[in-house]
């Protein structure tokens, strides 16, 4: 387990089909290539000894290291500081407005003194499963052939000579100081191996690239560098061609150390999808909203008449998301099993609909409208909400057990018919509005009958039930109540006296849970959780305390402005890393906070 590092150790490099985990020690732990839900080719993060690493560091063990952005990017840089010298790594995956280079670039460059630098690429492929040859033409430049045709010939190329030893590549130098050594790991037929001297252009235009795209970002308040990095992770987790977000570009990290909670996020969630349009409109990255909100509507027009949605999907809008344990790995600090896959993409969730629809409503409002096919698509999931909203189902935390009537998918059925209503009338689009009317009422009227629970004064988490859930923090911000509403301030007193520890939220109280097969180790904070909390005591004009928690969040962060899913009390990171939705919710609390702070009257821009 000594060869693990911490999960907050480590930054993120992308192209937009794929990223790549970068440790503080120069190592590549995690890579899945080509594509976000692709095979593993480096995967040490999840097992040291079998899962692969490409590695390059100064050989004496005295540096201490440190790592930053190159401003408004997402190109990596991490120095290597001693009294003998200082060594500067810049990582990235190169991408410019003509799309993604298929290429990782690695540059080594000594600032001060002459520094012995080791090289050592280690690709396991197929996740550890595929072996794989080489083929040498000369000292420069070695293909590696996964057996097979598993994934894509790749080809390793640099100035500095390459030796085969075993599985591995290696090169060991001394660099002199001024000097520069590059390193190139490519898809075999994306690249001409001779191209070295391209690598300058090559960052050139990806730093353009990221300089450019993030020029449309608008906001200027209080927290823009956080914001920023959080816009640029988003970004990282975008499909170029596809247009959707993955939920985290990794897999098998656990939600608590030793653990079973080891899930596959490399998939696009629909729940996602409101709070990710909600992003980047309100960021003003409205291509990027077309694009997403396309994805979605094609998720939509391939229900049919039937109406009915997979909660998540391939980035290609594949439905087929088989569930495997890996069972030849340890997992990340042997937290077994590993999963790739995921089961979850059965199950019955009736909330996703509701996230849908305040997607699509947002677009069209801010960005364009829906196309008459689109509506059409769209009344048949109506229609399918209109029938089963009292149905039972798996829930936000997609449990895995016995299904309830929870108050979230309630909550969020609502809101697919409210928006749904809101579109009709807003466009004049053909709708049963006295049908859908009468639904809405009829949900909202259950709500308050059958999840108020009078004793402790407050919404819970499921029909008849005691326990509250952090969920419940998305009723105001879906305006189904108002902020200031006595019941909601009562609730609201709830969840930070039952699951909050200063600014750490758990999403529920697993205490009384009876109903799922949960892993009883104990899991880590949902930092998602603390953002919408922080939201909401913003809203209910709690600026003060919002504003002192939503610092203290910010602290939690790792050297880079990056989150896991979650945190544990002593601040580690947990979970898979980074995490698209807490990257959003941070954007969205760092909005409300402002407009509170700043006292202005924008409450149309708030979810």
């Amino acid at each position: 387990m000594t060869g693990y590092l911490p999960i907050e150790n480590y930054g993120v490099i992308g192209d937009l089909n794929t990223v790549a985990l970068v440790g503080l020690n120069g190592s590549i732990d995690f890579f899945c290539y080509p594509h976000f839900d692709s095979p593993s080719v480096f995967c040490r993060l999840l097992d040291t000894d079998k899962g692969g690493f490409y590695s390059i560091s100064p050989q004496q063990e005295n540096f201490k290291k440190r790592q930053m952005y190159l401003p408004d990017t997402n190109v990596l840089l991490t120095r290597c500081l001693s009294n003998q010298g200082i060594v500067e790594m810049t990582d990235c995956m190169p991408v410019s407005q003509q799309g993604p280079g298929m290429q990782l670039i690695r540059i080594v460059k000594s600032i001060k003194g002459e520094i012995d630098i080791g090289m050592r690429c280690a690709p396991r492929f197929n996740y550890g499963r595929t072996h794989h040859t080489f083929r040498q033409s000369d000292e420069r430049h070695i293909e590696i052939v996964p057996d097979g045709g598993t994934q894509p010939t790749m080809v390793l190329y640099s100035e500095i000579p390459l030796t085969i030893e075993g599985d591995d590549i290696v090169a060991n130098f001394c660099l002199k100081e001024g000097f520069t050594a590059h390193f190139h790991l490519a898809w075999a037929e994306s690249v001409d191996p001779r191209g070295t001297y391209q690598v300058d252009k090559v960052l050139r235009d990806t730093i353009d690239f990221w300089h450019d795209w993030i020029a449309s970002n608008n906001y200027q308040g209080r927290w823009r560098e956080m914001v920023t990095r959080s816009a640029l992770v988003l970004k990282l987790l975008t499909s170029y061609k596809y247009g959707a977000l993955v939920a985290a570009p990794t897999f098998g990290l656990p939600e608590s150390i030793g653990g079973g909670r080891n899930w596959d996020y490399r998939y696009c969630w629909i729940r996602d999808s409101a709070f990710t349009i909600y992003a980047l409109i309100r960021l003003g990255f409205r291509q990027e909203a077309i694009d997403y909100i396309r994805w979605i509507e094609d998720r939509f027009k391939a229900a049919g008449p039937a109406g009915q949605l997979q909660l998540m999907y391939r980035v290609d809008g594949s439905e087929q998301i088989d569930e495997e344990i890996l069972g030849h790995w340890e997992g990340y600090r042997k937290s077994a099993p590993v999963r790739i896959g995921n089961a979850a993409s059965t199950q019955h969730q009736l909330d996703i609909y509701g996230e849908l629809l305040d997607a699509v409503h947002l677009a069209s409002h801010h960005v364009q409208g829906l196309t008459h096919d689109g509506w059409k698509s769209l009344s048949h999931t109506i229609e399918y909400v209109c029938d089963h909203w009292r149905d039972a189902d798996h829930g936000i935390w997609e449990i895995r057990g016995e299904e309830q009537q929870f108050l979230h998918s309630r909550l969020m059925c609502w809101v697919a018919i409210d928006r749904a209503l809101r579109l009709a009338r807003d466009q004049s689009l053909p709708a049963p509005i006295v049908r859908w009317s009468d639904v809405r009422t009829a949900i909202y009227d259950s709500i308050y009958e059958d999840f108020w629970n009078e004793e402790i004064h407050s919404f819970v988490q499921y029909k008849g039930g005691t326990t509250v859930d952090a969920s419940v923090l998305m009723m105001p911000m879906v305006k189904f109540i108002t902020a200031t509403d006595p019941r909601w301030l009562s609730t609201l007193e709830m969840v930070g006296r039952r699951l909050a520890t200063d600014t750490l939220l758990q999403r529920y109280e697993t205490d009384h849970i009876t109903f799922e097969q949960i892993d009883k180790s104990q899991e880590g904070s949902f930092t998602m959780c603390s953002f919408w909390y922080i939201e909401c005591l913003a809203r209910a004009g709690q600026v003060d305390k919002a504003r002192l928690l939503f610092e203290k969040m910010l602290g939690y962060a790792n050297h880079l402005g990056l989150y896991a899913e979650e945190l544990g009390l002593d601040g580690s990171h947990l979970g898979n890393f980074p995490q698209a939705f807490t990257h959003l919710a941070l954007i969205s609390a760092a909005y409300a906070l402002d407009l509170k702070l700043d006292k202005t009257n924008e409450e149309g821009w708030l979810l």
